[in-house]
């Protein structure tokens, strides 16, 4: 059962060119949290703008009962977020949808993120150190000034790698292909990873190619986050079948059905996920 309520804004803090960092003081919703999951957060007082904005857990303290939230400014809802003070009320809810879990055979791992993707991979990161399992992390970015969290995840004293498309720090080129020389060289035996579908679908072929078992977290826009509005559906491989719905292509073979990101997700096997162009 997830927490639905006011929250109280502790820290809302820029920390990059168009990233900010909020902790909410929410110990109900804390207690329930686990790495990979989500909130679903009002973004201002009045109904404008409608819906609610999902932005994954990038931090969770049990002790202080505070969560972190790690976002980017792309349009109006998440403009007034960053607007919010210490201090101010919010109406969250959450934890939502399903997280990461930790192999029982995982010994050496990558963790992989691209962008704002990087956002629910720290607890993770937290949670693999634990358990006293290696890991590499990978963080892809358009340029130095778009890399977040890399000195954050460096302090738990992980190994962190980065990339840039512009070379400006780092390796020059996509965290796909930083991804790509540590299959070839290390060959972990399991990986997890978030960012734009288009970067996981490289990401896939590369891991399938190789045979490399993991956990890919989706991005999704989402209207209700409850699982009420199917808007963030995506399509997960399933066992062929007969498509059963009247008057579309009824009783043709059918190798995948929807799910909802929101509910089933956003953390899927990346053995079962199907990412179209």
């Amino acid at each position: 059962m997830s927490f639905c309520g006011i929250a109280e804004v502790v820290i809302n803090q820029k920390v990059g060119p168009e990233h900010y960092l909020m902790r909410i003081l929410a110990p109900e919703l804390t207690r329930l949290a686990k790495p990979g999951q989500f909130v679903h957060v009002r973004c201002s007082s009045v109904l404008d703008p409608l819906l609610r904005r999902p932005i994954s857990l990038h931090g969770i303290d049990y002790e202080r009962g505070t969560v972190s939230l790690l976002y980017q400014v792309v349009g109006r809802g998440t403009q007034l977020l960053s607007e919010m003070k210490p201090g101010a009320e919010i109406d969250i809810m959450g934890p939502l949808g399903k997280g990461f879990s930790i192999p029982d055979r995982a010994n050496r791992v990558l963790v992989i993120g691209g962008g704002i993707g990087v956002a629910p991979l720290f607890p993770l990161v937290q949670a693999l150190k634990r358990y006293k399992i290696k890991q590499t992390v990978l963080l892809g970015a358009r340029s130095a000034d778009f890399v977040v969290g890399a000195d954050q995840l460096a302090s738990l004293e992980v190994r962190v790698e980065v990339s840039t498309d512009d070379g400006s720090l780092g390796y020059k080129g996509f965290v796909t292909d930083l991804a790509e020389k540590h299959v070839k060289l290390n060959k972990p035996d399991y990986f997890f990873a978030c960012g734009p579908n288009p970067m996981l679908k490289q990401l896939l072929k590369i891991t399938r190619k190789f045979g490399l078992a993991g956990q890919v977290s989706l991005e999704e826009r989402m209207g209700c986050g409850v699982g009420a509005c199917l808007a963030c559906v995506c399509k997960i491989k399933v066992a062929s079948g007969r498509c059963s719905v009247a008057g579309v292509n009824e009783g043709a073979p059918i190798d995948f059905e929807y799910k909802k990101v929101c509910t089933d997700g956003p953390v899927f096997a990346a053995s079962e996920v199907i990412l179209d162009d």
